[in-house]
């Protein structure tokens, strides 16, 4: 049999040999390559066909011009200031890998690129300045472009990418969202001569998040910013949950890992919502906490015990404004409604549990049984006023 009749290989032995192989059955056979890439890099193909059929076209990156690279930089601003320590960090840890740092917009344009270490005879040079486009209607398949698409973290290796331009390089990116839960960035780590010695993924996505957190903090003016874990040793690391509260108790974003531990599949699927059925407290104890140094334990929704650290992203002037009249904590306003009792039942202490059962029995009497105006009276959501009621045995009628 001679060499040219010989069959195909049916099994890949390296990474290498399994994307070639994919890139056989994709683009000569036009089948699925089930099992040889993973689904982000092959509806990516996809995409990419649709929009580029000739993928042996040379990469450019579409720059943009001068002037829009000075507007989308000024635009990018609160996103350039947020990232710029974790940059410096990474950069730093990179140096001598062979990789290089990148960061994009929401919409793939370049805002940041490290100093290529490597001269390279392929179009990344193109790649290392602040405007060339790593969307994939520019840039075909890469890692960047992939999460420009699908808001997902994803890796791109060798002959993954899309352009036979860029078989070369090996990418990992991670996602940044802001405050409306929109695509603010994308955090990129590429090598351009050879794989990564490294988890870069994991790199990535460990940068991305602290960037993000960074971000949601400094986007939440006047709003309480609440850092929670299960443990105090992991608040104000990556992994801490993060949430941004307004005064009428409203959760306005909450992070990814925040979700997670408030039970939720996503952010997506938490908001909106109000403070009390995420974390059984409301604004006013949660404004009394934030007085108080360190983070402290409460007990979420869920039941789920985590330790919680509350802080007021505002003026002094504004925090006055924050909630109105000023914050009071449970113990208080019980105590105002047991003052108001008849003396002789003063006698004996009111537990906590006594007094809020008080203070909602003559809340509710006060307002005639009407769940909506109670509820806004103390500063609670209904759903959790229908808990309680059924937790005590209060009749709402």
């Amino acid at each position: 049999m001679s060499i040219s009749s010989a069959p195909r290989q049916l099994f890949a032995t390296t990474p290498s040999e399994r994307i070639a192989m994919a890139r056989r059955k994709f683009f000569e056979e036009g089948q699925r390559p089930s099992g040889l890439v993973s689904e982000a890099v092959f509806q990516s193909w996809m995409r990419c066909y649709r929009q580029h059929p000739d993928r042996l076209r040379d990469v450019a990156f579409d720059p943009v011009t001068p002037s829009r690279v000075h507007s989308t930089l000024a635009h990018n601003r609160g996103l350039l200031q947020a990232a710029q320590p974790e940059l410096e960090t990474l950069e730093r840890s990179l140096a001598g890998t062979g990789v290089n740092l990148l960061l994009t917009d929401g919409d793939g344009v370049m805002l940041y690129v490290s100093a290529m270490q490597h001269e390279v005879d392929i179009p990344t040079r193109h790649m290392g300045r602040p405007g060339s486009n790593l969307a994939e209607r520019a840039s075909g398949t890469t890692a960047p472009g992939i999460v420009v698409a699908t808001g997902q973290a994803c890796a791109v290796m060798g002959g993954e990418h899309y352009f036979d331009d860029l078989q070369a390089l090996h990418c990992a990116a991670a996602p940044i969202r802001d405050v409306q839960g929109n695509l603010a960035g994308v955090l990129d780590l590429t090598a351009m001569t050879q794989p990564f010695g490294f988890d870069a993924l994991q790199l990535a996505i460990q940068y991305a998040t602290s960037i993000e957190n960074t971000l949601l903090q400094a986007q939440s003016h006047e709003l309480l910013i609440l850092s929670f874990q299960t443990t105090p040793t992991l608040i104000n690391t990556p992994l801490q949950g993060l949430a941004g509260v307004a005064s009428d108790g409203t959760v306005v974003w909450i992070n990814a890992s925040g979700a997670r531990l408030a039970g939720r599949v996503s952010n997506a699927e938490t908001m909106p919502c109000h403070v009390e059925d995420l974390f059984g407290h409301g604004v006013e104890t949660l404004l009394h906490l934030s007085r108080h140094h360190g983070p402290h334990s409460l007990r979420l929704a869920n039941g789920l015990l985590a330790w919680l650290e509350v802080r007021l992203q505002s003026h002094d002037e504004q925090a006055q404004r924050f909630i109105s009249p000023p914050a009071r904590t449970l113990s208080e306003l019980c105590s105002d409604q047991v003052q108001t009792e008849d003396p002789a039942q003063q006698q004996t202490p009111a537990t906590l549990r006594e007094c809020s059962r008080k203070l909602i029995e003559s809340t509710l009497a006060a307002h005639n049984g009407n769940i909506a105006k109670t509820a806004q009276k103390l500063g609670i959501s209904r759903g959790t006023l229908y808990r309680r009621i059924r937790k005590y045995g209060l009749s709402s009628g």
